[in-house]
């Protein structure tokens, strides 16, 4: 198989696998948002449980196929022994509060998208024009000045990786029994939060939205990891992610000649297919557009926040929420927890109408 092919057959996974991630997404209305904000304001907690399902299957289902070496996670991102814990922290928060004024994350922007919302649209623009700036612009001065010098290395420690396991085999638990441990505790906690919930049991779109949604994470890191395993050109290492690959796909229909595409490219592409799909067959799809001003400039100012934030975390409630999260990285449940308290912070700004008030209803109800 050569580099071209290779390139091409991973790109198509990530296609059709987008695709499906669109479509479910789309029929199942699952959004980490939007789960935030059901919880917080409504007391309904079916839609944040959904995301949290996929966390754990995601969790179980990649660290299945790494016990049986089928995959290996060495080169994952998210597993640098750098721990950029300031940028996955600040980073966190200010995507978790951004996409709430952006009425969506990454993923459910690209799935309003195909929906036929215009705003979703600009969004998405705005979002992966400065989620580029803060990789290779000029707000990647600002990243690399005052967000990465804060990183922590490990390896003079010893620590090959910032994996949970490894930091607790490091502190004297057998290698062969930490990574177990940490996926029971890990993964059991999250099942037992979601599945304690009678009216979560009782919702199979949920529940079948969070285990289908779970199992296209480890699917990513298959497609990436064993089929883009080229021996001359291996495509890098990855799963679902929807920040830093909104811009590289606007940068890829602008110079599509001499760009090349990769799974998270195709990956966008596909979720928007998707899940117009699926708006298609429900009969929803309508064009969509701002209502006024100031709802402009507030999804705005949630798409810029979300794009810098994103990439400081190095990932969304998806790339973070999921695919970090199932390589049980350190800086992924940072940046994980940094999203869930920005987005609770997010949904009070909205109720109370200012930051003050929103940092007061917050404490208030901590």
């Amino acid at each position: 198989m050569n580099a071209i092919s290779t390139a091409i057959h991973v790109a198509t996974l990530g296609f059709v696998l987008g695709g499906a991630f669109g479509w479910i997404a789309q029929r199942t209305h699952f959004c980490a948002m939007g789960g935030i904000a059901d919880l917080v304001l409504m007391g309904d907690g079916r839609r944040l449980r959904a995301w949290f399902l996929a966390s754990a299957v995601a969790i179980l289902a990649t660290q299945a196929l790494v016990v049986a070496g089928v995959l290996d996670l060495g080169t994952a991102t998210y597993l640098t022994p750098r721990l950029g814990w300031l940028g996955a922290i600040l980073g966190g928060l200010l995507f978790g509060f951004g996409m709430t004024l952006a009425g969506g994350c990454g993923n459910k922007t690209l799935v309003r998208i195909g929906g036929g919302s215009i705003k979703a649209m600009v969004v998405a623009l705005v979002l992966g024009i400065t989620a580029y700036m803060t990789l290779r612009g000029l707000l990647g001065v600002v990243r690399v000045a005052a967000i990465e010098p804060a990183a922590i290395d490990l390896e003079p420690w010893g620590v090959a990786s910032q994996s949970v396991s490894d930091l607790i085999a490091r502190a004297g638990i057998a290698p062969s029994a930490a990574r177990p441990i940490v996926v029971l505790v890990l993964a059991g906690a999250l099942l037992w939060w979601c599945l304690k919930d009678q009216r979560f049991r009782q919702s199979r779109r949920d529940v079948g939205a969070g285990v289908a949604l779970g199992l296209l994470i480890p699917a990513g890191w298959f497609a990436t990891g064993v089929v883009g395993q080229d021996e001359f050109e291996p495509t890098a290492l990855a799963s679902f992610t929807f920040v830093a690959p909104i811009g590289e796909a606007i940068q890829y229909l602008m110079v599509f000649s001499g760009a090349s595409i990769n799974f998270g490219i195709a990956a966008v592409g596909g979720v928007i297919a998707g899940s117009a799909l699926g708006h298609a067959t429900a009969r929803s799809f309508r064009l969509e557009t701002f209502a006024t001003v100031a709802d402009a400039l507030r999804h705005l100012t949630g798409a810029a926040m979300m794009g810098f934030g994103g990439v400081l975390a190095l990932g969304c409630t998806i790339g973070q929420g999921l695919s970090g999260l199932s390589t049980l990285a350190v800086g992924s449940l940072l940046a994980w927890g940094a999203i869930i308290l920005g987005g609770v912070l997010g949904v009070r700004y909205l109720e109370q109408g200012s930051l003050g008030g929103a940092l007061k209803a917050l404490f208030a109800r901590a």
